[in-house]
Protein backbone atom coordinates (compact mmCIF):
# COMPACT_ATOMS: atom_id res chain seq x y z
CA UNK A 1 0.00 0.00 0.00
CA UNK A 2 2.72 2.52 0.84
CA UNK A 3 4.37 1.72 -3.00
CA UNK A 4 1.30 2.69 -4.45
CA UNK A 5 0.84 6.07 -2.00
CA UNK A 6 4.55 6.82 -3.25
CA UNK A 7 3.83 6.08 -7.13
CA UNK A 8 0.70 8.11 -6.38
CA UNK A 9 2.55 10.87 -5.00
CA UNK A 10 5.29 10.63 -7.76
CA UNK A 11 3.07 11.07 -10.46
CA UNK A 12 1.32 13.91 -8.65
CA UNK A 13 4.59 15.91 -8.26
CA UNK A 14 5.35 15.66 -11.88
CA UNK A 15 2.36 16.57 -12.85
CA UNK A 16 2.15 19.81 -10.71
CA UNK A 17 5.78 20.52 -11.93
CA UNK A 18 4.99 19.94 -15.73
CA UNK A 19 2.27 22.68 -14.92
CA UNK A 20 4.35 25.23 -13.16
CA UNK A 21 6.35 24.51 -15.95
CA UNK A 22 4.38 25.19 -18.72
CA UNK A 23 3.07 28.54 -16.82
CA UNK A 24 6.30 29.87 -16.52
CA UNK A 25 6.77 28.90 -20.54
CA UNK A 26 3.71 30.97 -21.07
CA UNK A 27 4.23 33.98 -18.88
CA UNK A 28 7.58 34.34 -20.71
CA UNK A 29 5.77 33.72 -24.09
CA UNK A 30 3.94 36.97 -23.31
CA UNK A 31 6.63 39.57 -23.71
CA UNK A 32 6.68 41.02 -27.33
CA UNK A 33 9.43 40.29 -28.87
CA UNK A 34 10.00 44.14 -29.63
CA UNK A 35 10.51 44.63 -25.68
CA UNK A 36 13.21 41.98 -26.13
CA UNK A 37 15.90 44.29 -28.21
CA UNK A 38 18.51 46.07 -25.58
CA UNK A 39 19.75 49.20 -26.23
CA UNK A 40 23.23 48.49 -28.67
CA UNK A 41 22.26 46.06 -30.86
CA UNK A 42 22.78 46.52 -34.72
CA UNK A 43 19.72 47.66 -37.56
CA UNK A 44 20.68 43.57 -38.87
CA UNK A 45 19.83 42.43 -35.02
CA UNK A 46 16.47 44.48 -35.22
CA UNK A 47 15.80 43.43 -38.98
CA UNK A 48 15.91 40.16 -38.38
CA UNK A 49 13.37 40.05 -35.13
CA UNK A 50 11.20 42.37 -36.36
CA UNK A 51 11.31 42.31 -40.00
CA UNK A 52 11.53 45.72 -42.15
CA UNK A 53 10.25 48.31 -40.99
CA UNK A 54 7.42 49.80 -42.99
CA UNK A 55 8.09 53.62 -42.18
CA UNK A 56 11.60 55.15 -41.80
CA UNK A 57 12.03 58.67 -39.86
CA UNK A 58 15.91 61.15 -40.06
CA UNK A 59 15.55 63.44 -37.23
CA UNK A 60 17.69 66.15 -37.52
CA UNK A 61 20.16 65.13 -35.32
CA UNK A 62 20.59 62.07 -36.70
CA UNK A 63 18.84 59.63 -35.35
CA UNK A 64 16.65 57.29 -37.38
CA UNK A 65 13.36 55.74 -36.32
CA UNK A 66 11.85 53.02 -37.54
CA UNK A 67 8.30 52.26 -37.32
CA UNK A 68 6.34 49.27 -37.04
CA UNK A 69 2.93 50.17 -37.09
CA UNK A 70 -0.39 48.00 -36.53
CA UNK A 71 -2.79 50.18 -38.20
CA UNK A 72 -5.57 50.33 -39.67
CA UNK A 73 -7.18 48.57 -36.67
CA UNK A 74 -4.67 48.25 -34.03
CA UNK A 75 -3.31 50.35 -31.32
CA UNK A 76 0.19 50.26 -30.92
CA UNK A 77 3.22 51.41 -33.41
CA UNK A 78 6.55 50.40 -32.14
CA UNK A 79 9.50 52.49 -32.31
CA UNK A 80 13.25 52.15 -33.34
CA UNK A 81 15.51 54.51 -32.53
CA UNK A 82 18.94 54.40 -33.87
CA UNK A 83 22.29 56.17 -33.32
CA UNK A 84 24.55 57.64 -36.58
CA UNK A 85 26.29 54.09 -36.24
CA UNK A 86 23.52 52.13 -36.53
CA UNK A 87 23.13 51.02 -32.83
CA UNK A 88 19.73 51.08 -30.88
CA UNK A 89 19.56 53.62 -28.33
CA UNK A 90 16.18 52.76 -27.45
CA UNK A 91 12.84 50.63 -28.50
CA UNK A 92 9.43 52.07 -27.32
CA UNK A 93 5.16 51.90 -28.08
CA UNK A 94 4.74 55.23 -29.15
CA UNK A 95 0.86 55.02 -29.21
CA UNK A 96 0.40 55.72 -25.77
CA UNK A 97 -0.67 58.44 -23.26
CA UNK A 98 2.94 59.61 -22.27
CA UNK A 99 4.11 59.65 -25.85
CA UNK A 100 1.21 62.02 -27.13
CA UNK A 101 1.44 64.13 -24.31
CA UNK A 102 4.76 65.26 -25.71
CA UNK A 103 3.28 67.26 -28.89
CA UNK A 104 4.05 70.43 -28.47
CA UNK A 105 0.77 72.80 -29.78
CA UNK A 106 2.44 75.79 -31.69
CA UNK A 107 5.65 74.68 -32.22
CA UNK A 108 5.21 71.02 -33.57
CA UNK A 109 4.82 70.73 -37.62
CA UNK A 110 2.92 68.03 -39.49
CA UNK A 111 6.08 66.37 -39.88
CA UNK A 112 7.23 66.10 -36.40
CA UNK A 113 4.09 64.43 -36.13
CA UNK A 114 4.73 62.22 -38.29
CA UNK A 115 8.39 61.09 -37.45
CA UNK A 116 6.89 60.40 -33.74
CA UNK A 117 3.85 58.34 -34.58
CA UNK A 118 3.95 57.34 -38.28
CA UNK A 119 1.00 57.86 -41.02
CA UNK A 120 -2.29 58.53 -38.93
CA UNK A 121 -4.94 56.19 -39.75
CA UNK A 122 -7.41 58.48 -40.69
CA UNK A 123 -7.24 62.04 -41.93
CA UNK A 124 -9.68 64.70 -42.94
CA UNK A 125 -10.30 68.16 -43.51
CA UNK A 126 -13.06 70.56 -41.75
CA UNK A 127 -12.95 73.65 -44.28
CA UNK A 128 -15.45 76.04 -41.41
CA UNK A 129 -12.32 75.47 -38.91
CA UNK A 130 -9.36 75.23 -41.80
CA UNK A 131 -8.09 72.56 -40.13
CA UNK A 132 -6.59 69.58 -40.85
CA UNK A 133 -7.25 66.80 -38.28
CA UNK A 134 -4.88 63.02 -38.04
CA UNK A 135 -6.33 60.72 -36.37
CA UNK A 136 -4.49 57.78 -34.83
CA UNK A 137 -5.83 54.42 -32.70
CA UNK A 138 -4.68 53.84 -29.35
CA UNK A 139 -5.12 52.13 -25.67
CA UNK A 140 -5.08 55.23 -23.22
CA UNK A 141 -3.49 54.26 -20.37
CA UNK A 142 -3.57 50.96 -21.33
CA UNK A 143 -7.39 49.91 -20.65
CA UNK A 144 -9.25 52.58 -23.11
CA UNK A 145 -10.09 51.93 -26.37
CA UNK A 146 -9.62 55.70 -27.84
CA UNK A 147 -8.88 57.93 -31.01
CA UNK A 148 -6.05 60.70 -30.76
CA UNK A 149 -6.67 63.44 -33.16
CA UNK A 150 -3.68 66.11 -33.77
CA UNK A 151 -5.61 69.28 -35.49
CA UNK A 152 -3.09 71.36 -38.19
CA UNK A 153 -3.89 75.18 -39.44
CA UNK A 154 -3.16 75.62 -42.96
CA UNK A 155 0.28 76.92 -42.50
CA UNK A 156 1.37 72.84 -40.90
CA UNK A 157 1.72 73.89 -37.02
CA UNK A 158 -0.18 71.78 -34.63
CA UNK A 159 -2.85 74.11 -33.32
CA UNK A 160 -4.69 71.71 -31.23
CA UNK A 161 -4.95 67.87 -29.73
CA UNK A 162 -8.14 65.57 -28.46
CA UNK A 163 -8.80 62.74 -27.24
CA UNK A 164 -12.20 60.97 -28.09
CA UNK A 165 -13.72 57.20 -27.79
CA UNK A 166 -13.09 55.15 -30.70
CA UNK A 167 -16.49 54.01 -31.98
CA UNK A 168 -15.41 50.72 -33.75
CA UNK A 169 -14.97 49.22 -30.55
CA UNK A 170 -18.00 50.78 -28.50
CA UNK A 171 -20.61 47.92 -27.85
CA UNK A 172 -23.72 50.45 -28.79
CA UNK A 173 -22.02 51.13 -31.63
CA UNK A 174 -20.87 47.91 -33.35
CA UNK A 175 -23.04 47.25 -36.77
CA UNK A 176 -21.92 50.78 -37.91
CA UNK A 177 -18.89 49.49 -38.96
Amino acid sequence: MAFLWRIVRLALARRVSLAALLVAGCVAGCTPIWRTIPAGVSRADVETRLGMPREVYQWPDGVTRWLYPTRPYGQHTIAVDFDAHGRVLHVQDVMTSHAFDQAQIGKWTEDDVRRHFGIPVETAYFPLMKREVWTYRFKQYGAWDMLMHFYFSPDGILRMTQTTPDPLHDPDRRFLF
